[in-house]
């Protein structure tokens, strides 16, 4: 390979980056027509998307969890589809059912609504473990086994789950193995006395929801995530990750697992992207660590949060 050929590559390979990043900004200035304020969590879901991940928005009724995860939706050209999480939900209202079709004499599969491109999951914790777990095969394998049958999901495909903080009796704790399936869990928290007086003013008459459109297409999408897979993780940086992983298993009943660990290495490479960068640098991950870790992290005691360790590990491990 000539140094033409070389420098070729590189070129198309920034271009690719930098189409990326331009992607996420301009998906970030579409859903901030809706959401006002939470710039820091809308690109948390971003890089998350972006790096081929799920988002679990956990908070208080009302604070516009639903509203942000249809306008991440609605900014994409692809398929959405939303499933209300009740008690009364079973696996099939999920995945889909097989039903007999007596023209044929056979039985036709009919998709549930988890075959979409960006699926809500609301109220996730509201249904039993076991309707919670109807995701566990999608959002890992990228399929769903029906009957004997495994069925594709479509391309991209991204799970927005959200669960409320209170009326915990009338709710189901998620089950560690979808704990863990989920790249980030986030937190909005109530807005400040500004933003909250932009949003009443912009509800007044017709949701700015309804008026969303699309601004990239699942093609570009399809590109990006490329991009992003491509963008240079040395090995100083894998390594950092490493011991931040094992730090956690060392202070903890149940620590970050393998998974947890990739899952932060595609976010530090998603945030490289939205700088610009084609490769990670310690600060993606610092960026990132604290909304992929903590909801991994198990301990024995009450007094000591798994955001309390992720914060010792920030402090006290270092790249070398």
């Amino acid at each position: 390979m000539t140094d033409a050929d070389t420098s070729t590559i590189e070129q198309e390979s920034d271009d690719a980056v930098e189409a990326a990043g331009a992607l996420a900004r301009r998906v970030a200035e579409n859903v901030g027509e809706v959401i006002v304020g939470h710039q820091a969590e809308i690109e948390h879901i971003l890089t998350a998307v972006l790096g081929r991940g799920h988002v679990l928005l956990e908070d208080v009724p009302g604070v516009g969890k639903t509203m942000l995860a249809r306008s991440i939706a609605a900014s994409f050209d692809g398929s959405f589809n939303r499933v209300q999480f009740t008690p009364d939900l079973l696996p099939s209202d999920i995945t889909g059912v097989n039903v007999y079709n007596q023209k044929t004499s056979e039985f036709d599969f009919r998709p549930g609504p988890v075959f979409a491109n960006v699926v809500l999951g609301d109220e996730i914790n509201r249904a039993p473990p076991k309707t919670q777990s109807a995701l566990l095969e999608a959002m890992e394998e990228q399929q769903v086994t029906v009957d004997g049958d495994t069925y594709e999901m479509p391309d991209p495909f991204t799970v927005i789950a959200t669960q409320n903080t209170v009326e915990r009796d009338r709710t189901y704790e998620l089950p560690m193995a979808e704990l863990d399936r989920f790249m980030k869990k986030l937190h909005l928290g109530y807005p400040d006395s500004g933003d909250e007086a932009e949003l009443l003013g912009r509800v007044v008459g017709n949701h700015p929801i309804e008026q969303l459109s699309p601004v990239a297409t699942l093609e570009d999408l399809r590109a990006a995530r490329t991009a992003v897979g491509e963008i240079t993780v040395e090995e100083p940086i894998r390594a950092y990750v490493t011991r931040l992983s094992e730090y956690t298993r060392e202070q903890a009943q149940l620590g970050v697992s393998p998974r947890g660990s990739i899952a932060l290495l595609r976010a530090a490479q998603a945030r490289a992207a939205l700088a610009g960068r084609d490769y990670v640098v310690p600060d993606d991950v610092q960026a990132e660590v604290s909304a992929i870790m903590p909801h991994r992290i198990r301990t024995t005691t009450a007094d000591r949060t798994g955001e309390e360790i992720v914060t010792e590990a920030r402090r006290t491990v270092t790249v070398e």
